[in-house]
């Protein structure tokens, strides 16, 4: 069975997912500031927002899990704060964005969960 890291990222803005292992490395390092070969995955989209591609390093080696829509685009980026390079998701967001949930949903979804965690719903 495949496991993703518990710590996703998203990065904000595209990427050419023809770049191999190593030169998304190098944007992990140098743009989003963290070590690729940490226990981490790092989501990465088209500009047409049609692709995914995440890679994760577990302890033996690189993984990669790459989809591709047939319609439709992912609603990537989700909501990103001003000035930020990358969004942290939970594995049930990533679940949803990989099943094409639309971003506003998860994130009215999110402040539902903090609302009812402070007693307010």
């Amino acid at each position: 069975m495949i496991k993703l890291p518990a710590a996703i990222y998203v990065a904000s803005v595209p990427v050419d997912l023809r770049l191999s292992f190593d030169r998304l490395g190098g944007i992990v390092r140098e743009v989003l500031g963290h070590e690729p070969r940490s226990d981490a995955a790092f989501v990465f989209h088209n500009k047409a927002r049609t692709h995914l591609k995440i890679p994760w390093h577990d302890t033996r080696g690189y993984c990669l899990l790459y989809k591709r829509l047939d319609r439709g685009t992912y609603r990537v980026p989700l909501v990103v704060p001003p000035g930020a390079v990358e969004v942290t998701l939970t594995t049930r967001e990533l679940a949803a964005l990989f099943e094409g949930i639309d971003g506003k949903l998860l994130a009215r979804a999110r402040q539902i969960v903090r609302e009812t965690r402070r007693g307010r719903a």
